[in-house]
């Protein structure tokens, strides 16, 4: 079971002009509906994988990006909790957090050359997601041969929530 959710990035002024609280409130309920919707089934059924959605956004403060940081901790907290909750249910919990990526959402990002530019040049392997990197990380969460892991909350951002971008050009 995989479960993204989404929050549209705005500046606080936007954000006063529409309810952030609402948005974050139904990202987190939604997770909790998935996570209530899915364990009793798993629970009878010997266990499962469950992979929430995160963002890099949570691990690593970046301007006007408030609501969605603040809501992506909390679904990495979900997903944290329901690890220690469920493990003795074979049920594991994992949650992807990827930096910015190619996709449809983030098109209008993207398919600015200044924006996608400014973009990259935040990650410090300077260039942004796609969406098979993604991917990758979530299959590996599911795959039977990591039934190991569980309570992992994994940055597929390019470096984003935790190393220093450079500052200039590599000579």
């Amino acid at each position: 079971m995989l479960f993204c959710g989404k929050l549209k990035v705005k500046t606080k002024r936007e954000h006063r002009k529409t309810n952030a609280k609402v948005a974050q409130r139904r990202l987190i309920e939604s997770a909790f509906h998935i996570l209530r919707s899915t364990t009793a089934r798993m629970m009878k059924t010997g266990g499962g994988s469950i992979v929430f959605m995160s963002s890099a956004v949570a691990q690593r403060g970046m301007v006007n990006h408030g609501a969605i940081a603040a809501a992506k901790a909390g679904v990495a907290g979900l997903a944290l909790s329901a690890a220690a909750t469920y493990a003795r249910y074979n049920i594991r919990f994992n949650c992807v957090a990827p930096g910015l990526t190619r996709t449809p959402l983030t098109q209008a990002l993207t398919k600015n050359d200044a924006s996608l530019k400014l973009s990259a040049s935040l990650h410090p392997l300077g260039r942004i997601g796609e969406p098979d990197e993604v991917a990758n990380a979530i299959r590996w969460f599911f795959s039977r041969e990591n039934s190991w892991v569980t309570g992992q909350v994994l940055a597929v951002d390019g470096g984003l929530s935790t190393v220093q971008p450079r500052t200039q050009p590599a000579s």
